[in-house]
């Protein structure tokens, strides 16, 4: 079975930041499975898929 999470870059939230979350939800098993842009480059939200049962 899988599990999803959603998070959102905040507007005024460097990139730096971001990409640390990104980093932890890796570490913690997540995988990106879609990428959202805002339509100006920037992502503005990101999911993850990981198995449930493993964490």
């Amino acid at each position: 079975m899988k599990e999803y999470k959603i998070i959102s870059k905040g507007f005024w939230k460097k990139d730096v930041f971001f990409e640390d979350t990104l980093n932890q939800y890796a570490r913690e098993g997540w995988k990106v499975v879609s990428a959202l842009s805002n339509g100006h480059g920037d992502f503005s939200k990101v999911i993850f898929e990981r198995d449930k049962n493993k964490y």
